[in-house]
């Protein structure tokens, strides 16, 4: 039975699957674990994963997508992220989902429109159609974007930086817009968090939006 987007309901259980998007830095794996164990202090069934990197085929291609030292097409860039997407939908987010878990995931389809749209140039409208072809459309419950400005992200990354955290603060400012923009235009959907604030501060905003979402 589907409901509200990926809600699959088995038994008494109703999984939802919900992602943590933002710029490198942004604190949103910090949370993301949070969240984690708050619902699992709960008695509420969780898992966690990310992108890329979630499968075995994923391990794989995030070497080449964050550590690959010659040139990377932006198409290229993006096929093998679409690639890795594939992968994990099917062998790992929809299984889970139909154990009756919540699936809270670091990064998804709203990454690709951000980092090779609104960063790389890649028409949105395309990137949205091959992130459906990908995942058969299939789409988050909720999306928490964490959102800080630009220059505070890149401190937060450190010196030892991937090849996208090394792509420069120009780059950071378009996936940030990129981001805000596409919150704006699905407002049910995506919810913002101000991650300026401290660790704690943050979680009490992310807590707040995933208890009312579970609450509803």
């Amino acid at each position: 039975m589907r409901l509200c987007y990926n809600r699959i309901e088995r038994g008494k259980k109703v999984s939802y699957f919900i992602t943590f998007e933002g710029a490198d830095g942004c604190g949103k794996t910090t949370q993301l674990n949070n969240i984690s164990k708050m619902l699992t202090d709960m008695n509420i069934e969780n898992v966690t994963t990310r992108e890329p990197g979630a499968t075995p085929l994923g391990v794989e291609l995030r070497k080449i997508l964050l550590h690959y030292e010659g040139p990377v097409a932006d198409e290229c860039e993006t096929f093998l992220y679409l690639a890795d997407r594939a992968q994990h939908v099917q062998n790992f987010i929809k299984p889970s989902l139909k154990e009756g878990k919540i699936v809270l995931c670091d990064r998804y389809t709203d990454s690709t429109v951000a980092y090779q749209g609104y960063g790389r140039g890649v028409s949105v409208e395309k990137l949205n159609y091959l992130n459906d072809i990908a995942t058969n459309s299939f789409k988050p419950d909720l999306t928490i974007v964490f959102d800080v400005d630009s220059e505070t992200a890149q401190t937060r990354v450190g010196k030892e930086k991937d090849r996208l955290e090394s792509e420069g603060i120009e780059f950071y400012k378009k996936i940030r817009f990129g981001y805000l923009k596409m919150a704006e235009n699905e407002p049910d959907r995506i919810k913002v968090v101000d991650a300026s604030k401290s660790i704690d501060e943050v979680f009490e905003q992310t807590k707040a939006i995933i208890l009312g979402f579970l609450n509803k």
